[in-house]
């Protein structure tokens, strides 16, 4: 298959559109076991629009992650105050305690998978990995795992009953989520579901486990974005795709875009793109 073509200079009114859509798709595809990551890069070439690039697609699930922390505010705060007590009395045996260390140990793995990526394979937007064949037959046998997954598992266990070792275990399986047609999500779920938990209780720490290693993916790309006040995937002069990207579900595109104030030069007048569209993060999960 002959490698696809970068997305091509926008207009500002045509950019606001393409990330308006694709905002749409990351807000739909996010929270299902399916790979957001692979939905994005497949969704542009079909539309016609070109590959957005890694750097864009990492930028634009900021804006789920400002989802996800609104809805489990009270389980953060409830996992900030029981690490703080456990800094301060020593007793890491709390269940919020131990789910904190949890998520800590769990975003390792996808970290050093990243900076390994980013460091090793300069070149990863046309990797072999991320063409349409290889997101396909990936993706069906990340639903084949699932459905096993669905039936094997035995669903005991809950939140409550984290360990350090869950972990690392359902975070080596968030880090093969680099591969693309491998759901972030999805993946979690199903090493949690193999390893006995409840739906709801995988669901949830599958969500909590994602928010540190989504969050340090985009932010370094959306900062050197903003800094050089052009677009990291689709440069577009006059229009930041990362602020648009970052409203969740991108159905606020628009008004971010006109609010940023990096986000909407005057056409023309955005300066030329720098030299290297790599950005100082490591690789999105889906």
């Amino acid at each position: 298959m002959p490698p696809l073509e970068p997305a091509p200079t926008l207009g500002l009114f045509e950019a606001c559109w393409h990330y308006l859509v694709l905002g749409v798709v990351q807000g739909l595809t996010e929270f299902l076991p399916i790979s957001s990551t692979a939905h994005l890069k497949v969704v542009p070439v079909v539309l016609g629009w070109g590959d957005p690039g890694v750097a864009v697609t990492a930028v634009i699930q900021l804006g789920s992650i400002v989802a996800v922390i609104a809805f489990f505010r009270r389980d953060l705060i409830e996992v900030f105050r029981g690490m703080a007590q456990a800094l301060r009395q020593g007793d890491w045996q709390t269940p919020p305690a131990r789910l904190g260390v949890a998520v800590a140990l769990g975003t390792l793995p996808i970290v050093v998978a990243g900076l390994a990526v980013k460091l090793f394979v300069p070149d990863f937007d046309h990797s072999p990995l991320r063409s349409l064949h290889s997101i396909g037959a990936v993706s069906i046998g990340m639903a084949i795992l699932l459905g096993l997954a669905e039936q094997l598992g035995r669903r005991r266990r809950v939140l409550g009953d984290v360990q350090v070792r869950d972990g690392l275990l359902v975070g080596l399986a968030q880090a093969l989520a680099l591969v693309p047609g491998v759901s972030r999500s999805g993946g979690t779920l199903t090493a949690a579901l193999f390893d006995g938990w409840r739906r709801a209780d995988a669901a949830r720490f599958s969500f909590l486990l994602g928010i540190p290693s989504i969050t340090l993916a985009g932010s370094p790309c959306w900062w050197a974005s903003s800094r050089r006040r052009w677009c990291p995937g689709w440069r577009s002069p006059g229009c930041c795709a990362s602020c648009k990207a970052t409203a969740p579900g991108g159905l606020s595109a628009t008004a971010s875009c006109l609010a940023c104030p990096y986000s909407c030069l005057p056409a023309g007048l955005a300066p030329p793109p720098a030299e290297s569209l790599a950005c100082p993060g490591p690789t999105p999960p889906p």
